[in-house]
C-alpha cells in the first residue's frame, strides 16, 4: 500500500509541476521583457544573411550578363581561372611577366611610400594651418586652387621631373593623399573649444604641451578620417597611374590582360583590387579604435 501511496503522490507532484507556470512565464508576468525563443541566433542571422543575399544578387546579375554576352565569362569560369592564377601567384618569367602577387606587392609599396610621405607633410601642415591664422591665410588659397586638380594631371609633371615611371607614380599618390590629411587635420584643430586654449594660455603651457595634451586628443578623430579618405583615394589612383606608366603593378597587370583579351583575369583583378582596398580600410578602422581617446 505504501508503494501505491508513493506513486500517487509522485503523480500528483508531477501534475502540480506541469500546472505551475514556467520561469519565462513568471518573469513575463512581472513585466520583464525577454527575447523570443531562438533569439540568440537572430542577431547572427541578420548579420550574415544580408551580405550573402547581396553577393548572390551580384552573382546572379553576372550570370545573366554572361548568358546574354557570349564573350563575357561566367562566374564559374572566372572562379576556375582564379584557382589557377592563385595556385602560383609569385612566379617570375621575365620583367613584364610576373605573378599577380608580385604586382599587388609592387602597388602596395608605391602606395605606402606616397601615402607615408603625404602623412609626414600633410598632418603637421594641417596642424599649422588650423593653429595659426597667418599660415591659414597663406595656404588656404593654394589648397583651394590645387585640391580639385585630378591626381593623374600631376603624373606628367612627375615624369618630367623624376625621369622615371616609378617615382612619378609615387608622386601622384603623394599629391592625391595629402589634401584630405591637410584639410581634415586643420578642421579638427579649428574646432577645438577655445576654452581649452584659454586655460593653456593662463597656465602658460608650452606649444608642445598644447599640441600633445590638448590638440592631439581632440583632433585625432578628424585626422584619422583624413587618413582613411587618403588611403582610399591612393589605392584608386595607383591603378590608373600604373596603367599609364607601365612596369610591375596591379594597374599595369589589368591593362596587360586587356591587351591579351583575357577578360577573366580582368574580373579577377577587379575583385582583388576591391578586397585589398577593403583590407586597408579595415586596418585603418582598427588603428583608429586602438588610438581612440573615448572611454571603453
Amino acid at each position: 500500500m505504501s508503494a501505491v501511496y508513493e506513486s500517487i503522490g509522485a503523480a500528483g507532484a508531477a501534475a502540480d509541476q506541469a500546472r505551475a507556470p514556467s520561469r519565462r512565464a513568471r518573469l513575463e508576468a512581472k513585466g520583464v521583457r525577454l527575447a523570443p525563443e531562438g533569439g540568440r541566433l537572430r542577431p547572427f542571422v541578420m548579420k550574415v544573411l544580408p551580405p550573402l543575399l547581396g553577393l548572390a544578387l551580384l552573382v546572379l546579375a553576372w550570370q545573366i550578363l554572361a548568358v546574354r554576352n557570349p564573350g563575357f565569362p561566367t562566374p564559374l569560369e572566372t572562379w576556375h581561372e582564379a584557382v589557377k592564377l592563385f595556385a602560383d601567384p609569385f612566379y617570375r618569367r621575365g620583367p613584364n611577366d610576373q605573378g599577380i602577387g608580385w604586382n599587388i606587392l609592387a602597388s602596395l609599396r608605391r602606395v605606402a611610400l606616397g601615402f607615408g610621405l603625404a602623412a609626414l607633410v600633410g598632418i603637421p601642415l594641417g596642424f599649422l594651418i588650423g593653429r595659426f591664422s597667418f599660415v591659414y591665410g597663406m595656404f588656404s588659397p593654394l589648397i583651394s586652387l590645387l585640391k580639385p586638380v585630378s591626381p593623374l594631371a600631376w603624373l606628367p609633371i612627375g615624369l618630367l621631373v623624376f625621369k622615371a615611371a616609378d617615382p612619378a607614380a609615387i608622386w601622384a599618390i603623394f599629391i592625391c593623399s595629402i589634401w584630405p590629411m591637410i584639410v581634415n587635420t586643420a578642421v579638427g584643430v579649428q574646432r577645438v573649444p577655445q576654452d581649452y586654449l584659454n586655460v593653456a594660455r593662463v597656465l602658460n603651457l608650452s606649444e608642445w604641451t598644447v599640441v600633445t595634451k590638448i590638440l592631439l586628443p581632440s583632433v585625432l578623430p578628424y585626422m584619422l578620417t583624413g587618413v582613411r579618405l587618403a588611403i582610399g583615394t591612393a589605392w584608386l589612383v595607383i591603378v590608373a597611374a600604373e596603367m599609364l606608366t607601365g612596369g610591375v603593378g596591379i594597374g599595369f597587370w589589368v591593362w596587360d590582360e586587356w591587351n591579351n583579351l583575357n577578360v577573366p583575369h580582368i574580373l579577377i583583378a577587379i575583385g582583388v583590387i576591391g578586397v585589398v582596398g577593403l583590407l586597408l580600410e579595415l586596418a585603418l578602422v582598427t588603428l583608429a579604435k586602438a588610438f581612440s581617446y573615448e572611454e571603453k
